[in-house]
């Protein structure tokens, strides 16, 4: 067993916040003082072998080895514990995180075994433990440690990972705040339906932007934290992917990666492996990025985004621009975003200058862009390549993937894949897949009908539920699986229905009504 190692000290984004603290103290707070987000003093290194032995190890095991490395201030024995509760039998494929080869040229990481069916489980299932390991540490040593409210905006996929980890946890509460009519069927019933007293759901007028500023907006609201803890010894803290606690587990699955497709003989050991990753809010590909980093052989980093196409056009540019940009809906919602929270610490690692960083976020809060230096544009195009994917593009990739490979993408997949056969030059690229097919069911099925996105369905289609349309394309489609936590919904009772104004108002009184409810 590896002793635990000197515990790693964290700092922010915009140097605002000088606590530097450590891994469990960064998990609980999940955003740093003065609005940025918390980084690793250093990130230490990978070597190859280091690596290549990866596969010989259970994905607990390889956990625990990157965890190691970055001095998690949890005890080893409870590290390796913890990690073992997290990626156990409640992932449906032996090997967590598998690499499948699809073609020659195109391999897929699936990400979607969890039991959400959706990425966000591979760091959403360790995190709350590492959480409530904090708070008990803390307890243990005797100080005063509040309560925890998590508050997260979800575009759809954050939600219900967030709800099922965090569900009747000791001394935490969650709320989750989603676009009402910016999320799929199925993703609306997995989070309305979750169990848990410790649990709520609301919708939100608007779309994720919206949820997302305004769940920020109540982060920085010092009269409504202060009255939280003045009247329930409760303290706000975050689950989405700002929280340096859901970065951490998304490193991992990258080594892992490398390390499977040597042993599979798809790739030399050294060789470097392009990756495909659909992104929104820039935290999966900020993984691979600091998985490069840290020595595994990463090559390009394909950054593929739907026709919310705001992070090709500043990776083509060097000028994030959302002032006059429209939001559109897409089939791939949990990438209908347009600021993108995780792109700060990719733009501080490239530089490490906190004040240039600060002046960059002040710009795009106050006129919604911002335009980044010469040297910093050099740097970012070092390692990231962005294009865009439109909507019936993704669509028809789907379609077309099944009818040559039998394979079912769902609608984010497509648009990696779609990106990655345009920019594949030698060797494989890795498609990062992101969900199962089953979480977007409708869109699956208007890709195999041959339905375009913004037309209505067909007659025998309309009116079908999410659900009904899943069979449907097992209809088209035979022999594909719908996961068992999918397949149930229907018999699930819907226990969350309110929707809300999406401004920092509309949230904190529906998280006071919530929290009087509960104290009854």
């Amino acid at each position: 067993m590896h002793a635990m190692s000197e515990a790693m000290r964290y700092h922010d984004t915009r140097g605002l916040d000088p606590s530097r603290p450590t891994f469990t103290e960064v998990v609980i707070k999940g955003i740093a003082q003065g609005g940025g987000l918390y980084v690793p003093d250093a990130l230490p290194s990978l070597n190859l072998d280091q690596i290549l032995n990866l596969c010989r190890l259970s994905y607990a095991q390889r956990a625990d080895e990157i965890f190691r490395l970055f001095g998690v201030d949890v005890p080893s024995e409870r590290t390796a514990a913890l990690l073992a509760q997290a990626f156990g039998d409640n992932f449906d494929h032996p090997a967590v995180a598998p690499v499948v080869a699809i073609t020659p040229e195109i391999h897929v990481l699936e990400l979607w075994h969890g039991p959400t069916s959706a990425f966000k489980d591979m760091a959403l299932q360790c995190m709350p433990h590492f959480f409530s390991e904090a708070i008990a540490m803390r307890r243990a040593a005797g100080h005063d440690v509040p309560d925890y409210l998590v508050l997260v905006a979800t575009s759809g996929d954050t939600g219900k990972a967030a709800l099922e980890g965090f569900a009747d946890r000791p001394s935490t509460r969650i709320a989750i705040f989603y676009p009402a009519e910016g999320v799929s069927d199925i993703q609306r019933r997995q989070m309305v339906t979750q169990r848990g007293g410790n649990v709520a759901v609301f919708g939100v007028h608007g779309n994720f932007d919206d949820c997302q500023a305004a769940v920020k907006a109540a982060f920085n609201d010092a009269p409504f934290n202060d009255a939280l803890r003045a009247a329930l010894h409760t303290e706000l803290s975050s689950a989405n992917s700002i929280n340096w606690g859901r970065l951490l587990p998304q490193i991992v699955y990258y080594a892992s990666a490398y390390a499977d497709m040597v042993a599979a003989s798809a790739l030399s050991a050294g060789d470097p492996l392009d990756v495909c990753v659909p992104t929104g809010n820039f935290g999966n590909i900020l993984a691979a990025f600091y998985a490069k980093r840290m020595g595994v052989p990463l090559g390009r980093l394909l950054c593929a985004s739907n026709e919310n196409n705001v992070l090709s056009d500043f990776i083509d540019t060097g000028v994030y621009d959302i002032a006059e940009r429209a939001f559109v809906q897409t089939p791939s919602p949990s990438m209908d975003i347009l600021i993108s929270s995780n792109l700060e610490r990719a733009l501080y690692e490239l530089g490490r200058d906190p004040e240039r960083v600060r002046g960059w976020m002040n710009d795009l809060a106050a006129t919604r862009r911002f335009q980044i230096d010469d040297g910093t544009y050099a740097s970012l195009r070092e390692h990231f390549v962005g294009d865009y994917c439109s909507n019936e593009e993704s669509l028809a990739t789907i379609a077309r993937i099944h009818a040559a490979t039998g394979y079912l993408l769902d609608p984010h997949t497509a648009v990696a894949w779609t990106v990655a056969e345009k920019h594949r030059v030698d060797g494989p690229v890795l498609v990062v897949a992101t969900a199962h097919w089953a979480k977007f069911g409708e869109d699956v099925y208007r890709a195999l009908s041959a339905v375009p996105y913004d037309a209505p369905l067909p007659a025998g289609a309309a009116g079908m539920s999410g659900l009904e349309l899943l069979r449907e394309v097992r209809r088209l489609a035979p022999g594909q699986h719908v996961p068992a936590p999918l397949a149930e919904l229907d018999t699930l009772p819907e226990r969350f229905t309110k929707t809300v104004e999406g401004t920092r108002q509309g949230v904190e009184d529906a998280v006071r009504e919530w929290l009087e409810a509960a104290a009854e």
